[in-house]
């Protein structure tokens, strides 16, 4: 099998800002330019950010609905196979698919597995675990947890220009641009 190929080229650019309204300001106008693959950085929330960046729905509340349903399905099945079909034993003449007695398991696993699926799904929506970020290798980046807000337009972004999304990021007026390397 084999590798795939090293990454070639920059991973994106990255414009850093002082004040969190200008960072939102500064996306807003990457997004309506058609920009569409970029993340933001900040030491803290940001209201309006995530509006900005093109995030309108969140897909986790599914992953824990998909996950509660299974679990829930999961566990009465297990109860109902065993007590039915596997080892059926007749006790004080109640049926063997008698189901009020398999709620309480049915409850458990339903909320078992919806909580499983919440942090395997965050997890999974988030793109974690990893251990290393190209926005790393920016010695600035170390301010983003401090006083800096950061706005990356990544190179895989269709739009991408070296040249035109630099001279685009200027226009936004940032602190500083920085090439944010592989």
């Amino acid at each position: 099998m084999k590798a795939a190929p090293a990454p070639t080229g920059p991973y994106g650019l990255m414009a850093e800002f002082d004040r969190p309204d200008d960072l939102v300001e500064a996306t807003r106008r990457a997004y309506e330019h058609g920009y569409r693959m970029m993340e933001a950085y900040t030491p803290f929330p940001v209201d309006g950010l995530a509006e900005a960046l093109g995030f309108r729905h969140n897909r986790i509340g599914a992953v824990v609905l998909i996950g509660g349903v299974a679990g829930g399905l999961g566990g009465f099945f297990m109860q109902w196979f065993s007590a039915v079909i596997h080892y059926p034993v007749d006790i004080g003449g109640r049926p063997f698919n008698s189901w009020p007695a398999f709620i309480p398991i049915t409850f458990e696993m339903t909320v078992l597995f919806a909580a499983l699926a919440a942090v395997v799904g965050m997890l999974g929506l988030n793109g974690l675990p990893r251990p290393h970020h190209p926005v790393f290798n920016v010695p600035r980046f170390a301010l983003a947890s401090r006083n800096r807000f950061f706005l990356c337009l990544q190179a895989r972004d269709p739009l991408f220009d070296a040249e035109g999304t630099f001279r685009f990021l200027e226009e936004s007026q940032p602190k500083a641009i920085s090439v944010v390397p592989f």
